[in-house]
């Protein structure tokens, strides 16, 4: 894919640099690298520095590295992020000073009609991010029984007609396999009542779970924020967009516990766990985009930025 077909507009990048309160001679890494919108920002502050530039998508790091071709002091790195603490060692890294997560699909993955992602074009059934992983999205519509689609969809997509779609897709398949995005957007449609259609695509919901289920994007999730934090040195910080309520949730969570001293269940009377906090929030409420961003960047109309700060 050449570089000017891969568009990438940075969601709450002066908020990131911001929160990654960024010193010339430390150590960075973008875990969600895409079009290295954040990384070019975030280099061009580094002078002795190093970024880790750090993305499991064969595309985004091959158009990254065009971009970032001027800067010497970026190691780029194919794996995903939750991988980060093997990177770190791989690398001989004794402390980060920052890290930054874009979570969920980018612009470019979105709006690649042959990639599958999006019930806006007509493409394969993929959705994967990284085309060396196995299942495919034609796998889970083809091949995952009625209970366990309608179980992702209501779980990942947080969809109420979860069971109508799950039974819808079951129904269609015995005639023959749904190959494309369009066939399932026009499932997912007729499963639905139109009354409950509303403004934006009905089918929005479904393409997410199905999308989280093939690149597993919550598994692990909370053990590897985790993970990463013990990666960053003091005062070290560790920023993270969400685009759903599933991940932010998540997210907010781990935040919470690292950042609290006691943990127990507040009907004990004295403290047994001896948790002591290990970060502190940096802002207690998400970081949303302005008004201006939000005109020029619909994607960013459902980003929250959570940062925090190692103690």
């Amino acid at each position: 894919m050449e570089e000017h077909c891969f568009k990438h507009t940075p969601v709450l990048l002066n908020e990131c640099l911001d929160g990654l309160n960024i010193k010339p001679d430390g150590i960075y890494a973008d875990g969600t690298l895409g079009g290295a919108g954040h990384s070019l920002r975030i280099v061009e502050r580094l002078k002795s520095g190093k970024l880790i530039a750090i993305d499991k998508d064969d595309t985004a790091l091959s158009v990254s590295k065009e971009r970032l071709k001027d800067f010497e002091n970026v190691v780029f790195v194919k794996s995903d992020f939750k991988n980060f603490k093997k990177i770190a060692t791989d690398l001989n890294l004794d402390g980060v000073d920052g890290i930054l997560l874009d979570l969920g699909v980018s612009s470019h993955q979105i709006d690649t009609p042959e990639r599958g992602f999006s019930y806006r074009f007509d493409g394969s059934l993929d959705m994967r991010m990284d085309y060396s992983q196995g299942i495919t999205a034609f796998d889970v519509v083809n091949n995952y029984s009625e209970a366990d689609l309608a179980r992702i969809i209501y779980t990942y997509g947080e969809e109420n007609f979860s069971r109508a779609i799950a039974r819808k897709i079951v129904e269609t398949r015995k005639t023959k396999p749904i190959s494309t995005t369009m066939e399932l957007k026009e499932i997912v449609e007729a499963a639905i009542p139109k009354k409950f259609h509303g403004a934006g695509s009905p089918c929005k919901k479904t393409f997410q779970a199905i999308r989280i289920e093939v690149n597993g994007e919550l598994d692990g999730l909370d053990i590897a924020l985790k993970e990463m934090v013990e990666c960053l040195n003091k005062g070290g910080r560790l920023a993270v967009i969400t685009f759903h309520s599933l991940e932010d949730r998540i997210v907010k969570n781990v935040f919470k516990e690292l950042s609290t001293d006691c943990i127990c269940d507040k009907t004990i009377p004295i403290c047994v766990c001896n948790h002591k906090a290990t970060v502190k929030l940096v802002n207690r409420k998400p970081i949303v985009a302005t008004n201006t961003e939000l005109k020029e960047n619909k994607r960013s109309s459902s980003a929250k930025l959570r940062v925090i700060e190692k103690l």
